[in-house]
Order: structure tokens, then C-alpha cells, then sequence
């Protein structure tokens, strides 16, 4: 499989399909085998690119806390997007990779054709409470390994619906927890998602966005949803898409209505007709 020599590391990727590119970039709590449902419709007409962020192997995972800075996650999608032969993509993310996916828009808006943020921002809100949780995830993870991380996420109450609706995504969504690298998860949490801007902070930038973006949110998503709805206030050409009793895994917990809402974005931007009735 195919790895992109990126900052301090290499940065493992596969790609299935033809037609335009369209990157996933994934949250903190999976890998690229989260996107699979994606994978299956959007290779039908695009070609797919997933990937995993550094930290996560089979990509490289760096000995050094430094190395995991939220610069160098948006600098390994550019670096992914450029080794597999794309200069502009569709560019889609959940949660981390949400919020990866819109700095690297404000970085390189013409790489960007258009944006999907999904599930992004948490830790905007009522920030120093996130800080002091992620800390703990963060040391629970270095003295406890994966296991710390999964009783984590299994207690998270954005985690919920996800449970109750497909126990079998549930259980495996917490078994591929299991294979994570704890050097890596924790020194991601403590510097890339700890020491990233709150979306509120990149209001200039957000506002100066010019493709199309696609917000999309889960109601039962607390710790989102109050950052995803600035976003969407702020942003030029965009979309709203609240899911009713949806967490925080929106493409997992509702892979069909996912599937269908960035499907539907994508081909009115690749028809030049998204937005055109503001003017």
C-alpha cells in the first residue's frame, strides 16, 4: 500500500475508484476502516483516498510528543492529496479530521474544491472543562494503554446512540480501538487536539472561505454542535445538516443518510449549482 513521506513520518493511504478525488480524513476515536460504508458508494464515481493520521499504523507513529502538532495533520493531508497524484480534492472529515479538513481549507483553499465538516469542534465550548478531560484521557491512555482509551469512549454520552442503534458497529467500532498505538493517541490528544484553536478563534478565516462547505452534525453531539452551528453562521456558501437522534458518529451511526447528504453537496458543487439561487 501506498505511504506519503510527510513531516517526521510516513503517512499510510489506499485508494479506491476513478473520477475526481475525494479525501476522508477520521476522528480521533477511529482509523480509516471507520470510512468503509463511504469507500463502497463514493467509489462507484469518485476516486477515494483514505487514510491514516500519524499515530495510527500502519502509518508512522513518531516517538515525540512535538511531532503531533494540528499543523502537521493538515500538512499530512496536503502531503497525501500531492503523492497520490491530486491537486484539488473533495475533502471531507469527522470530528478531528472535521476540524482538520476546515483549517486545511483556510490553508490551502485551492486544494479544496469543496468541504464537508462533520462532527467538529469540541472543545470550543466551556473549553477549560474539555481541557482538563482530554488531560486525563490523554494520561489515562499513556498508563493504561488502549484501555483507557476505550472505557473512554464506551462511558462518552455522544457515544450512545451509536450502541443502542447497531450493537455490531458498536462492537466493532471499540476492537478497532484496540489496535491503536497508545504512544500515539495519547501524544495526539495531548498536543494536536489540546493545543488546536477553538473554531470561535478562526471566525476571520472561516468567513473568508471561498468553496462550498457542507456542516453536518448529530443533535445528541453536545460537544459539537454548538461549534458546528458558528460554522455554519460564518462560513460564505454553506450548508446546514443537523441528524435527529444522531451522536457523534454521524457516518457510522447513519451511514445511508450520511452517504445521501454528501452526496447529494458533492454533485450539486460538481454541477456548479450549490448556492446558485442566493446569487
Amino acid at each position: 500500500m501506498p505511504k506519503a513521506a510527510a513531516r517526521e513520518c510516513e503517512i499510510h493511504y489506499e485508494v479506491s475508484g476513478t473520477g475526481f478525488p475525494v479525501i476522508f480524513s477520521h476522528e480521533f476515536a477511529s482509523d480509516m476502516r471507520a470510512w468503509e460504508p463511504q469507500v463502497r458508494h463514493f467509489a462507484r464515481k469518485y476516486r477515494v483516498i483514505t487514510y491514516n493520521n500519524r499515530g495510527y499504523p500502519p502509518s508512522q507513529v513518531p516517538g515525540t510528543r512535538e511531532a503531533y502538532s494540528h499543523d502537521a495533520l493538515v500538512e499530512d493531508l496536503r502531503c497525501v492529496l500531492l503523492h497520490a497524484g491530486a491537486t484539488q480534492a473533495h475533502v471531507v472529515g469527522l470530528a478531528t479530521g472535521g476540524n482538520v479538513a476546515l483549517n486545511f481549507a483556510i490553508a490551502h483553499p485551492q486544494m479544496a474544491r469543496a468541504v464537508v465538516v462533520a462532527g467538529a469542534g469540541a472543545g470550543s465550548v466551556d473549553r477549560e472543562r474539555w481541557l482538563k478531560g482530554a488531560q486525563a484521557l490523554s494520561d489515562a491512555i499513556a498508563s493504561q494503554g488502549m484501555a483507557g482509551l476505550v472505557s473512554n469512549i464506551e462511558a462518552a454520552p455522544q457515544r450512545q446512540a451509536l450502541r443502542v442503534k447497531d450493537p455490531r458497529a458498536w462492537h466493532e467500532f471499540l476492537s478497532q480501538m484496540r489496535d491503536f498505538s497508545p504512544v500515539g493517541s495519547a501524544h495526539l490528544m495531548a498536543n494536536a487536539l489540546m493545543q488546536r484553536r477553538p473554531v470561535f478563534e478562526l471566525k476571520d478565516q472561516i468567513a473568508r472561505l471561498p468553496m462550498p462547505v457542507l456542516v453536518a452534525v448529530g443533535d445528541q453531539d453536545l460537544p459539537a454542535f454548538e461549534a458546528s452551528v458558528f460554522i455554519a453562521r460564518t462560513a460564505p456558501h454553506v450548508g446546514l445538516a443537523v441528524l435527529p437522534w444522531t451522536g457523534h458518529t454521524l457516518n457510522t451511526e447513519e451511514p445511508e443518510a450520511f452517504n445521501a447528504l454528501v452526496d447529494g453537496f458533492l454533485s450539486a458543487v460538481d454541477c456548479g449549482r450549490w448556492g446558485s439561487w442566493r446569487g
